[in-house]
């Protein structure tokens, strides 16, 4: 319990010094918004960046693994985009908000909560699983999000011209762009220079924290009933319950891989509600508040669910 508490108390930190800051006005009015678009279009793309041009054949070649934890997290969204495609509610966009409740249903807190975690429980061992799920997360998972509330954007415009606009949106949004130009640097051979490393460091330290800080904000902003408590309840229970159920599954029966990777990808895939399906949500305007309470409720249940999963693992 103690490792996990000194890994989550300096989230809920950050959640409430954004609330906090909102409450009072103390970031004015547009801080939301700007705070957000930070993250998205600065932070989050350099640390994706970083971590394509960085990572190795060695960190990535685990078949087993990847399988296992990539068809628990795609099997979650498959899930979270079905239950709010059949909400009885007439709306417009229905692929961007079950695209968005799907992102979150499945994507796990991987970089803030994990890598400590992972690092915490297994040693150094426990570091090359928990960035290979990051890369799986963030540059699989959100990209199929990204696709699907773009095709969404640009519907009703023709087959051929639709796609056209969504192959140019995609290439143009950042958290597309990044992860691609650090794979073409990582097969060039050429490493990042010094000053560059140095950069992205620094840039990409910033995604985490600020987007926390965001939600806090967010959360300040809007009426607690605002977020649909039903469709929150879904998401958390698809992310705490569903999602590690599948893995377990799929790690300790049908795909063979150490134990220790195993463990790991059932550990990552309990992780609570990490902070990119807000950002998304609140750049396209789609299913925020469900993503903002989703994230604080599933980072306080984790305490218990997490704890008893290591208890387990010992």
């Amino acid at each position: 319990m103690n490792a996990v508490l000194s890994v989550l108390l300096p989230i809920f930190g950050l959640i409430l010094a954004g609330y906090v800051s909102g409450w009072k006005g103390w970031l004015g009015s547009g801080a939301t918004d700007s705070l957000n678009r930070f993250v998205v279009r600065l932070a989050l793309p350099a640390e994706l960046f970083q971590s394509m041009a960085q990572v190795t054949r060695a960190q990535i070649d685990h078949p087993g693994f990847t399988a296992a934890f990539a068809g628990g997290m795609l099997a979650t969204f498959a899930v979270g985009f079905l239950l709010d495609w059949r909400r009885p509610v007439e709306r417009t966009h229905r692929i961007s908000g079950a695209a968005i409740e799907g992102l979150a249903a499945g994507y796990a807190n991987t970089a803030f909560i994990g890598i400590p975690l992972c690092v915490g429980v297994f040693g150094q061992a426990g570091l090359p699983p928990v960035v290979l799920a990051t890369l799986l997360t963030v540059c699989a998972l959100f990209a199929l999000a990204i696709t699907l509330v773009e095709l969404d954007q640009q519907a009703g415009q023709g087959a051929g011209r639709t796609l056209g606009r969504v192959s140019v949106a995609l290439l143009r949004n950042p958290l597309v762009a990044a992860p691609i130009a650090g794979i073409l640097v990582n097969l060039s051979g050429l490493g990042l220079a010094s000053p560059v490393l140095q950069f992205t460091t620094l840039l990409g330290a910033a995604a985490s924290p600020c987007a926390l800080v965001t939600i806090g904000l967010f959360l300040a902003e809007t009426r607690s009933d605002a977020a649909e408590p039903f469709a929150v309840a879904r998401v958390v229970a698809a992310k705490l319950l569903l999602q590690p159920a599948v893995t377990a599954f799929l790690a300790f029966v049908v795909f063979p891989m150490p134990r220790l990777w195993a463990e790991a990808a059932l550990l990552i895939s309990a992780l609570p509600v990490g902070t990119g399906p807000f950002m998304l949500a609140r750049l396209y305007d789609r299913e925020a508040a469900i993503a903002s309470r989703a994230t604080l409720i599933s980072t306080i249940l984790s305490l218990v669910t997490v704890s008893l999963l290591l208890g387990w693992i010992g």
